[in-house]
């Protein structure tokens, strides 16, 4: 603990990871409450391993990777919830389909790049203390807006999350909702990769947010307990792996996995004590947020 206090004093490469951490929490707080009670974790693993694709594509032409990332992971949300919507009988195929073809592309991408920089495979298991403050500002920027749509359109996620078809019934875009749902989500992954990588992305986009459903009783409070979770969780991660020199994206996982799985088992033994079972996330949350008045804004 010490000697990771003395280098967050000194050295500016580690003062940028615990700054994109927490700022990477936010937005994981937010958007993986969405992914949970939704329950669409198979649809943002989908979208995360297509930016691999797109980062390839940006990094041979010379752009910066994270550019290609952005756009990848918003075509592969639009494409995925388009079919999700339309087509749902072919939705599995379809994520899975993008998934290989995405990191097949971005493999290939990558192994034809001229001098070829082994640092970007640091994209698929995450390298946090490698993030410049150019990705820091990128991260606060995405935050912001993840935080004012969400702010914005706050009714309309609540409704489509829980009753798509009473969200109709009310005049609300259900498509054009979703999709701005899943755009949002595929900017977090985008957020996300940066900390832990594409092949860790889900557990931190999923696990605070799993773990905080256990002591919340509505979406806003699941959103705020999540984030915070999310900045313990990243910060303990480096000051544990900083002294053994452990990956700093694997071991922030580990303590979120390791989190989760206590707060499952201590939930399970509560409920058997107060002799009942507690009632699901997604059950409890739509009773108590089903007095919010739901309109077009």
């Amino acid at each position: 603990m010490f000697e990771f206090m003395v280098a967050l004093k000194s050295q500016g490469f580690m003062q940028n990871a615990v700054i994109i951490g927490l700022f990477a929490s936010v937005a994981c707080g937010i958007m993986g409450t969405y992914v949970v009670v939704k329950r669409i974790v198979f649809i943002s693993g989908g979208i995360s391993h297509t930016v691999l694709g797109g980062m390839g594509i940006a990094y041979y032409y010379g752009y910066h990777p994270i550019y290609g990332a952005v756009v990848s992971a918003l075509v592969a949300a639009i494409v995925i919830g388009l079919v999700s919507l339309r087509y749902h009988q072919y939705e599995d195929t379809i994520i899975g389909a993008l998934w290989a073809i995405g990191m097949a592309v971005g493999i290939l991408f990558i192994y034809k790049t001229p001098g070829y920089n082994i640092d970007l495979m640091s994209y698929l298991f995450g390298n946090i203390l490698m993030v410049d403050k150019g990705s820091v500002y990128l991260v606060a920027s995405l935050d912001a807006l993840i935080i004012a749509l969400v702010l914005l359109f706050y009714k309309r996620f609540l409704a489509v999350c829980f009753d798509e078809e009473y969200s109709q019934l009310q005049g609300i875009g259900v498509v054009t909702t979703y999709l701005l749902l899943l755009c949002l989500i595929a900017l977090t992954i985008v957020i996300l990769i940066q900390v832990v990588g594409i092949i860790l992305v889900i557990a931190l986009l999923t696990l605070p947010a799993a773990t905080a459903r256990y002591y919340v009783r509505s979406l806003g409070q699941m959103m705020i307990l999540a984030s915070l979770l999310g900045a313990v969780f990243t910060t303990s991660g480096l000051i544990v792996s900083y002294q053994p020199n452990l990956p700093a994206g694997a071991t922030i996982i580990v303590i979120a996995g390791l989190a989760y799985l206590l707060a499952t088992v201590f939930k399970g033994l509560a409920s058997r004590v107060h002799g009942h079972r507690d009632k699901g996330t997604h059950e409890k949350m739509a009773g108590l947020e089903q007095g919010c008045k739901i309109t077009e804004s």
